[in-house]
């Protein structure tokens, strides 16, 4: 049994948790009441952009271009090593030692201009030799004419034997071919002199020195190259199709049906920087065969240099018109897409309905490219907003700016 006190605080306990029930339902009811007004407002927004959602979107502005049909010169490019048109090399004639140079390396020196200059010493003592060896068969020769003026008559009278006028007559004869041989060696041994001084053989530009002041030098040591470089070749190597499809043109000029000055020009030098050079080139000549191992032939052009910019060495790009595609169809490169190894271009219609079309892709020509299939002249290729079309879309074209679309 619990006393009275107990009793009384079980009941203000029971009462206490009567009355935190009554206050937890009131207050539910009251979030309840606050949320709904929330509610509405999220519901009625949610309700406008499904509104805002189903309103179609507006049709995308795009530029369109034409395609162009027309006939296309096409280009193709090579690389290109550039060589002298003549490269002379500098050697000696006769043994000695280098005694001077005679030009600056790297500058442009004449035909006949003084490159170096050997020891002269030991030749001069030569050519003293040689003509006093020539001087003992004059005297000799003399001699022997003496001999048969005085014997012949002598003979004639039979006061000397006529063998003794023979061997006279033998002596003089083998005195003139001495005076001849002595002239011989007289006339080399001056050119040996003249020797020691070694000339350029053309005009152009004089390489690095490869023998230095006080080296004994031969005739198979290189002092120098001397290259002509106005003009200077270019070569380059064609595989067997593209030298079959330039033959005729090349055989043209190797027999001089093409005069190779004046004649036709059409060879465009790119040089390493992208530039390209300001004259223009002609055919000179190709190669005898085609190399086995590369399975190309080597074709030289070459290129008026007044300026002296070429140089032997240098590499660049040839560029040359080889043949005209006809009513070639034309579109900016920017209106094709490639996919995957795959190309395409998106068509507009007369509907301004938007198809996406496969094409196959010829040459590119400048900011241009050859379509060989897939599209007709006259149709509108989309060129800017490609990113805005679909197939099937309806966009709003625009005829894209003068000059934007076209390469050249």
């Amino acid at each position: 049994m619990q006393s009275a006190p107990e009793l009384l605080k079980l009941e203000r306990a029971i009462r206490s948790t009567d009355r935190v029930k009554r206050l937890a339902r009131s207050a539910s009811d009251c979030r309840i009441a606050l949320l709904i007004p929330t509610l509405a407002v999220l519901i009625a927004a949610t309700g406008c952009r499904e509104k805002e959602a189903v309103a179609p979107p507006p049709v995308p502005d795009v530029e369109v271009t034409q395609v162009v049909s027309k006939d296309v010169p096409i280009y193709h490019e090579w690389v290109a090593t550039l060589d002298g048109y003549v490269n002379a090399q500098v050697q000696p004639e006769v043994t000695g030692y280098l005694l001077a140079q005679k030009y600056q390396e790297g500058t442009f020196v004449k035909k006949g201009q003084l490159l170096f200059e050997l020891d002269r010493r030991p030749f001069e003592a030569i050519v003293k030799q040689t003509e006093g060896q020539l001087a003992q068969t004059q005297a000799q020769l003399s001699k022997t004419e003496l001999d048969v003026a005085r014997d012949t008559p002598l003979a004639k009278l039979s006061a000397i034997p006529q063998a003794q006028l023979d061997n006279d007559i033998q002596a003089n004869a083998a005195a003139k071919a001495g005076v001849v041989a002595a002239e011989a060696q007289v006339e080399q041994a001056k050119l040996n002199l003249n020797f020691t001084n070694v000339y350029s053989l053309v005009d152009g530009i004089a390489g690095m020195a490869k023998a230095q002041i006080g080296d004994l030098v031969g005739p198979t040591t290189v002092l120098t190259t001397v290259s002509q470089v106005n003009p200077i070749k270019a070569y380059v190597s064609l595989s067997e199709p593209e030298y079959l499809r330039a033959a005729g043109r090349i055989s043209n000029a190797v027999q001089g049906k093409i005069d190779k000055r004046t004649g036709e020009r059409n060879l465009d030098l790119i040089l390493a920087d992208g530039s390209t050079f300001a004259t223009k080139g002609w055919l000179v000549f190709a190669d005898r065969q085609v190399d086995e191992k590369t399975g190309t032939i080597r074709v030289a052009g070459a290129f008026d240099n007044p300026q002296l910019v070429l140089r032997p060495g240098q590499f660049g790009r040839i560029r040359a018109n080889t043949t005209v595609a006809k009513d070639a169809m034309l579109v900016p490169q920017r209106a094709v897409v490639e996919t995957q190894g795959l190309y395409s271009v998106m068509v507009v219609g007369d509907d301004n309905k938007v198809s996406v079309r496969p094409v196959k892709t010829g040459e590119r020509i400048g900011q241009m490219w050859i379509i060989t299939d897939g599209v007709k002249p006259g149709e509108r290729v989309i060129v800017e907003g490609i990113q805005k079309a679909r197939e099937g879309s309806v966009v709003n074209p625009k005829a894209a700016a003068a000059g934007s679309s076209e390469g050249e």
